[in-house]
């Protein structure tokens, strides 16, 4: 063959399908299964060519600035142990084939604009983008792709088709390359405020991370749990109100006349004896000795109040904001129920 001229159209049914089903970008592997050699490849590839090399092994099948899509699945076909191409939906439906990867998870900055954020910079002003891979992969960073070595993959969620790390670890590897404390604080307020996470997950991760020992980072957690801590509360305050309970006290403390603090309840209905008490630790992942420890200072509190007739209500941030009445349905079933009960034992209550 003459390389000093263009190649003749390879294959072009299966290399149309490949840039349909992989927005453009193929493998070496795939090209060589649809009969195109190395040497056909280099000739593409060559300068002024109609195909270019994005990064190794990884080529794009046209010329110009790859989009971010494009971009991003380079990074993803670069990192995963293999892929392998999932069917269509229906047989013989339009969508193209959708690849799966394997051990390669998109994390930090363009994990979180998957996920919606808006404090992120748009995929296209990042120069590269992070992929989680297990630690023992034999792989460097290089180009647009910046490889994060990990002990154990986080279980992926899919978003537009993309393994995303969930909101909390890619907060922690975003926040782990930024040392402006805006920076960190705005991401970490938008993953609160907008429904992403609890706060009690981004300060595991954060700890996970090794990451709480720098000072900005700290400051930027204080402002998360104060934030946290407010949306959950107004959550609570919107329950009682769009639902019609009668108004409790908020944010008390009780005390036996005369005797030990019992503790502090983010509403108490004095009548009834009913208190609400925000748990806001965060989900149980395996035995961890400081999830026993909170669990138990939780269950004491409850188990000491109950002997003394007051029901508590546990309920957490989470379905405050997803199961608003389902939650004002179970704090109004226990205040029917308070004259069914003996009457608890006097206690003082006092402002927090």
């Amino acid at each position: 063959m003459n390389h000093n001229t263009p190649l003749p159209p390879l294959s072009p049914r299966p290399l149309r399908h490949l840039s349909e089903g992989h927005r453009g970008v193929v493998t070496a592997a795939q090209l060589r299964a649809h009969g195109v050699t190395a040497a056909d490849t280099n000739e593409q590839c060559r300068p002024g060519g109609p195909w270019q090399q994005i990064l190794p092994g990884v080529f794009l099948l046209h010329s110009g600035p790859p989009t971010s899509e494009e971009r991003l699945h380079a990074v993803l076909m670069y990192a995963a142990r293999q892929q392998t191409t999932s069917v269509p939906a229906q047989p013989g439906a339009e969508e193209p084939h959708r690849p799966v990867y394997t051990e390669a998870v998109i994390t930090g900055m363009t994990a979180l604009t998957l996920h919606g954020f808006s404090s992120t910079p748009p995929p296209t002003s990042l120069d590269t983008i992070d992929v989680l891979v297990p630690r023992l992969r034999r792989l460097r960073s290089t180009g647009c792709a910046r490889i994060v070595r990990t002990a154990a993959l986080p279980a992926p969620q899919h978003v537009t088709g993309v393994p995303v790390a969930p909101v909390p670890r890619a907060l922690a590897d975003a926040v782990a390359e930024l040392a402006d404390a805006g920076a960190v604080r705005r991401l970490l307020t938008e993953a609160v405020r907008g429904g992403h996470c609890e706060p009690s997950a981004v300060v595991r991760e954060l700890n996970r991370a090794k990451l709480l020992s720098r000072p900005h980072v700290v400051d930027a957690v204080d402002s998360l749990l104060a934030e946290g801590r407010a949306i959950a509360e107004d959550g609570l305050y919107r329950m009682v109100r769009e639902y019609g309970l009668p108004d409790p006290v908020w944010n008390v403390d009780l005390r036996l006349p005369g005797g030990p603090h019992l503790g502090g309840l983010d509403a108490y209905w004095p009548e009834q004896a009913v208190a609400v008490e925000l748990d806001t630790r965060a989900p149980r992942q395996g035995h961890r000795q400081e999830d026993d420890a909170l669990w138990s200072e939780y269950a004491r509190k409850r188990e000491h109040l109950e002997r003394l007739g007051i029901t508590v209500v546990h309920i957490t941030p989470k379905k405050l904001r997803e199961a608003l009445e389902q939650q004002a349905t179970v704090v109004r079933t226990a205040l029917m129920a308070a004259g069914d009960r003996e009457p608890a034992a006097y206690v003082v209550v006092l402002p927090r």
